[in-house]
């Protein structure tokens, strides 16, 4: 939190908690390793998730990606985060998340292959998926730009939340 003085009034600027980026950072982090495991087995040959689908390392890079996006505004945004850039990463981290849903139902261009069942590393990107997805969400309700969030005390000490102030 920041403060500033105004006309006898100081203002708390309540910044945004980075409790859901790190889960989103952790998310893409279990994502990311998840592509190293397999990811599809046929009866002769396993594939990693680089392998299997040239989706899987993009989805992984992409989530890099946000990371170091969302680690940049967490330190550089006034309030720590950019909703937009979060919720773009829960987006990502959503179709992410359902694109693994759909791999554990039938995994695409199985009959071409002859693939068997999914392996480990498709529920292991399902975990990091869903903590990317929850993540973001979570660091998505955090105050961006509002001002409703601020607080605004008199030098009294008696201080009161203040609705939509412009100071």
């Amino acid at each position: 939190m920041t403060t500033s003085r105004t006309s006898g009034l100081e203002i708390e600027r309540v910044r945004a908690n980075p409790a859901g980026l790190y889960v989103t950072v952790a998310g893409v982090v279990i994502f990311n390793i998840a592509v190293f495991f397999d990811w599809a087995t046929s009866r002769n040959d396993r594939f990693s998730g680089y392998e299997a689908d040239s989706l899987w390392p993009y989805a992984a890079y992409l989530g890099l990606g946000f990371a170091a996006a969302l680690l940049y505004a967490a330190k550089r945004a006034y309030r720590r985060q950019h909703r937009g850039l979060t919720l773009a990463s829960m987006a990502v981290g959503l179709a992410t998340t359902l694109q693994c849903l759909a791999w554990l139902i039938d995994i695409p261009g199985a009959a071409e292959r002859e693939t068997g069942n999914p392996a480990a590393g498709v529920w292991i990107g399902l975990v990091g998926a869903l903590l990317w997805t929850v993540g973001s969400a979570m660091f998505a309700k955090e105050p961006e730009g509002d001002p409703e969030h601020d607080r605004l005390h008199t030098d009294r000490g008696s201080g009161h939340r203040a609705g939509a102030s412009n100071l």
